[in-house]
């Protein structure tokens, strides 16, 4: 008997052939279904929540500390890679969501305005009685490092001519036309 759907009847004259003549008779038999492989209908499998914390933490504490956060939750580093660019998945990337970039936006102007704060303070502390001394040296170092804090947290700034529409950009190039005198002239006879 060939491997394969078959129907009832042949299914059951080969359980005879094989019984030796004898049919057994099954009882209450049930088919189960295997469990459907996959994603769910519906299943997102990362919630925006969690894309939106692991976004924030590789833009301000790095990416090795967001590989280590995804890590403890069976997220891939291409995935973070995503999130930190405010796309859902790799697929996504050239098109990021909204709301994750604008939650990314939102850490960064909190960790921009902090510095800035400590910048103040540092430029504030700076006198000039304090610029007679050695520590002005080091109250120049957190108003630079402050400074660089910043310049990080903003967000990044557009290219001039460059807009988000990705569309193909075609060059032309003609060539030049020449003049029958440029030429070299050869006399052949015949």
């Amino acid at each position: 008997m060939p491997i394969g759907i078959v129907s009832d009847l042949h299914f059951d004259e080969e359980l005879k052939r094989l019984n030796g003549g004898k049919t057994k008779e099954i009882k209450d038999a049930v088919v189960i279904e295997p469990p459907a492989r996959g994603r769910k209908e519906g299943d997102v499998n990362v919630p925006d929540s969690l894309r939106k914390i692991i976004g924030e933490t590789a833009v301000i504490e790095g990416r090795q500390a967001a590989l280590d956060l995804a890590k403890d939750f069976g997220i891939s580093p291409s995935s973070v890679s995503a999130y930190a660019n405010g796309a859902t998945s790799t697929t996504t990337y050239d098109t990021p969501k909204q709301s994750i970039i604008q939650h990314i936006n939102k850490s960064r102007a909190r960790v921009s305005k902090k510095a800035q704060r400590v910048l103040r303070g540092a430029l504030d502390a700076i006198t000039q009685e304090k610029l007679d001394y050695a520590d002005a040296k080091d109250l120049a170092a957190i108003a630079r490092n402050m400074s660089g804090v910043i310049k990080d947290m903003e967000p990044p700034p557009e290219v001039a001519g460059q807009s988000d529409n990705k569309s193909p950009q075609f060059v032309i190039f003609a060539p030049q036309f020449r003049d029958e005198r440029s030429f070299e002239v050869i006399q052949v006879t015949e």
